[in-house]
């Protein structure tokens, strides 16, 4: 567990943030100039607090009124950047075994060979970091930090230079990272992200702690729904397959009703995120829709906004979905808490990115 408790005035900005990470994926997600690096550098012992206190898996890192501030390097953090930063001089073998130095000789995790299995980077050993692709760097740089052998790692948004297809090669592996347990502080701008690799998410704005907690319930508070934009709001809930059709689609079962996909995880239990945007609600059945989708469930929020629209949460078994419609729409329905509705999500609208592991 991860305890953060951190004060600093840089005059023009200052940060106040207090919060605690549980063991998992922790993502740090809030607007440019929110303080996310600035609350990773101090973890990592780049930056210095005025005042504050960190603690990680029960170990002070640094404390003010004790007078504890441990560097960087006595911290056993991995820090991957956004950037690989890996020494252009040095073969990738050279690369990864500088990162194993750091290494305490009682520390526990992955050694060298697992590292090189896990990440897929057995061939690229000898070659030096030029002739990389980005998602090889971003590999490598992921490998040299594991072997470190870190109690937590930090990233601070390590697939953001990297283009679709470069982020899905990393995502597998963040993923695998998560459920073997490693504590990992996550700073993303991507909603998609977050709904995929966080159990945890601290939403952060102008340097304050706006919301903290499970990922589900944050991504369906429909009061939060505009601090992650309207175009990428959207709620997850749990699904497992239930095998695929004569006409190649797979089936999924969620607490509302089931819900087909083109493409899905070869897993039998899966996280599904649904955009608000892609959701229309109806106070009765649906027929004679192209939509396959129909989940059933009931009305448990509605936040207005000012723009004439508003946020709908729909509770799904003792998960929710969210709707962005118009006021006029919810008028006309006769839409309010406790009303049962039916959501259509259409069959397209969930992508593969959509869909992660549990």
């Amino acid at each position: 567990m991860l305890e953060v408790s951190l004060r600093h005035d840089f005059g023009s900005f200052s940060v106040d943030v207090d919060f605690t990470a549980p063991k998992g994926v922790t993502a740090l997600f809030g607007a440019s100039g929110a303080g996310k690096t600035t609350v990773v550098n101090a973890v990592a012992g780049l930056f210095r607090p005025a005042q504050g206190r960190i603690t990680a898996e029960g170990v002070t890192l640094f404390d003010t009124d004790k007078h504890i501030n441990l560097p960087p390097r006595k911290r056993r953090v991995g820090y991957v950047f956004q950037e690989p930063r890996l020494f252009p001089h040095m073969s990738v073998r050279s690369n990864l075994l500088y990162g194993a130095r750091f290494a305490p000789r009682d520390a526990t995790g992955p050694d060298f060979d697992a590292v090189i299995g896990m990440l897929g980077i057995g061939a690229l050993l000898d070659r030096r970091p030029g002739a990389l692709s980005g998602g090889e760097k971003s590999r490598v740089s992921l490998g040299r930090a594991l072997l470190s052998k870190p109690r937590m790692l930090l990233m601070d948004e390590p697939l953001a230079a990297l283009d679709a297809p470069r982020r899905e090669e990393i995502l597998p592996f963040l993923e695998s990272l998560r459920d073997a347990g490693m504590p990992v502080l996550l700073v993303s701008h991507s909603i998609a992200e977050v709904a995929r690799l966080a159990s945890t998410v601290v939403l952060l704005s102008k340097g304050r702690v706006i919301a903290s907690g499970p990922t589900g319930e944050i991504l369906s508070d429909p009061a939060l729904a505009p601090r992650f934009g309207a175009g990428e709001a959207g709620a997850i809930i749990t699904a497992h397959t239930a095998g695929r059709d004569a006409d190649g689609l797979i089936r999924l079962e969620t607490a509302g009703g089931p819900v087909w996909v083109t493409d899905a995880p070869e897993a039998a239990h899966l996280r599904l995120r649904i955009q608000a945007s892609d959701v229309i609600l109806s106070r009765e059945a649906p027929a004679g829709l192209s939509a396959l989708n129909v989940l059933t469930g009931t009305i448990r929020r509605i936040e207005e906004e000012a723009d004439g629209r508003a946020f709908v949460q729909i509770a799904i078994g003792d998960e929710a979905i969210l709707s962005r419609v118009t006021l006029r729409s919810v008028r006309a329905l006769g839409l309010a808490p406790g009303v049962a509705c039916h959501a259509i999500v259409k069959s397209v609208a969930v992508s593969r990115d959509d869909l992660a592991e549990i």
